[in-house]
């Protein structure tokens, strides 16, 4: 059987770490995520794992290894993985899923939300350092980064976009569609 790969894309808290929980809980499946490589590195040396440190450090191993380093890792780390539902959470850029593309089974899901919405959850949910502490103007801000802006060109390739402003049973209802 082809394993199912779904590579979720969507602006900051917009729900893909929702989804991929649901995924997880419901299905059985495993979760990649992009952020996990960095803050690997960020915790190994010592610094902070805020949104700052994981862009900055982003861009200098894109920029001396390759703009598609993070796929290829994710790709490799998805053959060696025996489920047969497998998310890739964190897809940022176009580069990101240059080899996931390559692999049989993969479609690459956008999800869309009302930034008011995402501002309410990150400010929630504090996965970042400095996450909770974020006046709307700074999480405004937060989507200048290099990476950040070229997550909305995203939903343009996207085999799947799904809409994440209503309920969660609504998202939910969404996500069992893709996996049907």
């Amino acid at each position: 059987m082809t394993k199912i790969i779904l590579g979720l894309a969507g602006e900051i808290a917009s729900g893909k770490g929702t989804v991929a929980n649901y995924i997880v809980e419901k299905y059985n499946g495993r979760v990649h995520k992009f952020s996990t490589i960095l803050r690997d590195i960020l915790g190994r040396i010592y610094l902070e794992e805020s949104r700052t440190n994981m862009q900055t450090l982003s861009t200098v191993l894109r920029k001396n290894f390759g703009q598609e380093l993070f796929s290829r890792v994710i790709a490799e780390d998805i053959k060696r993985d025996n489920s047969e539902i497998v998310i890739v959470d964190g897809i940022r850029r176009e580069s990101d899923i240059e080899h996931l593309r390559k692999m049989e089974g993969f479609r690459l899901v956008y999800i869309e939300t009302d930034m008011r919405i995402r501002y309410e959850r990150i400010i929630k949910r504090g996965e970042n350092a400095d996450d909770n502490q974020k006046t709307f103007e700074e999480f405004e801000k937060d989507h200048e980064g290099e990476a950040e802006l070229q997550i909305k060109g995203l939903k343009e390739i996207a085999d799947v976009v799904l809409d994440n402003n209503e309920t969660l049973e609504a998202l939910h209802h969404q996500v069992d569609g893709i996996l049907k």
